[in-house]
């Protein structure tokens, strides 16, 4: 891989040091490394590789040292303006936002299913929503043999999904303690309602939305029915999905299970007899996706019902982003 120089935005965050954490143990080659925060976070230090790293305040002029690659996990609002200014000053932007996800001259990507549109990219390339990774994993080798006809994906969402906010939420309700990031109380709970409410989008939520846009983008298929529902559920980490694919040839299960076994990023964890299954505690750390609980869907012609989950701070956010810068440097 060819040396570059890196920034984080957003640094002191959790997706922020996950970033870190990941580029630490792949052992990217960092020349010099740059990490941008907000003014109160400024002058933290972070160690990096046993060196103390202090954060800087992010401005307009952070990028005018020559940055090659930028990975960024702020706000939306942030986002569009700090991206445009990195991009026009010569570096490439991987962004954890939504701010760029659905924007025609954006590639959106997960390398292990549309690698092929990172060199289409115009100085940002944006990262996926945490549950449209680990479903577009799924659904592409099936789509690829078979031919996908229409998914229903149900989502359980972690409290780390909604940030520190959300982790603190569960803290405290646990404790019996006052809830202050969700509308309801989490421990003992689901909220089936995640993110913005549009009275004009038909009832779906602004996540629902954001699934289901993202799975046909990165898919490649504008056109295909899909539906979701998104619950978050009092688990600290891991995002699991119930997904309903509807295929267009008949399938075999065994060699649907050899399919996805031998797809990377994915493993297998699929022997119910012996309580081997996918969940957010065995996901949790690693970078998989872990699918299961594969079966027939008899309600319908070539139906397959699986279960899916990952690590919604990892490969659902952090470490598809260093997949793409990796794919950047081999590409150089």
């Amino acid at each position: 891989m060819k040396p570059f120089t890196c920034a984080v935005v957003g640094a002191t965050g959790m997706v922020g040091k996950s970033f870190l954490q990941i580029l630490e143990e792949r052992k990217l080659p960092i020349t010099e490394l740059h990490l941008f925060a907000s003014a109160k976070s400024a002058g933290t230090k972070i160690i990096y590789n046993g060196e103390p790293l202090t954060v800087k305040e992010l401005s307009p002029s952070s990028f005018d040292n020559g940055i090659d690659i930028a990975l960024f996990a702020v706000s939306n609002r942030l986002s569009k303006i700090y991206a445009l200014i990195a991009a026009e000053k010569g570096c490439i932007v991987v962004d954890n936002s939504s701010a760029w996800r659905m924007n025609p001259m954006v590639p959106l990507v997960v390398p292990e299913v549309n690698s092929e549109d990172i060199k289409k990219h115009k100085g940002i390339i944006a990262n996926p929503n945490c549950c449209a990774a680990p479903a577009v994993v799924a659904l592409k080798p099936l789509h690829d043999a078979f031919g996908l006809k229409r998914a229903v994906i149900s989502t359980y969402q972690s409290v780390s999904g909604a940030g520190v906010g959300g982790w603190n939420d569960l803290d405290a309700t646990l404790k019996g303690e006052a809830h202050g990031h969700f509308p309801y109380p989490i421990a003992n709970n689901l909220i089936p309602f995640i993110g913005t409410y549009g009275p004009d989008d038909g009832g779906y939520t602004g996540e629902e939305l954001k699934l289901m846009a993202e799975v046909r983008k990165i898919l490649h298929i504008p056109d295909l029915p899909v539906t979701a529902t998104c619950v978050r559920v009092p688990v600290y980490v891991g995002h699991s999905l119930s997904i309903n694919a509807e295929l267009e040839k008949p399938f075999d299960i065994k060699l649907v299970r050899k399919l996805l076994a031998n797809t990377p990023g994915i493993v297998l964890d699929d022997n119910p007899a012996q309580n081997r299954y996918p969940m957010p505690i065995t996901a949790a750390g690693n970078d998989a996706v872990h699918i299961g609980r594969l079966r027939s869907d008899d309600s319908c012609n070539n139906g397959l019902n699986m279960f899916v989950a990952c690590d919604n701070i990892r490969k659902g956010a952090a470490t598809n982003a260093v997949q793409i810068v990796e794919h950047l440097l081999l590409s150089a």
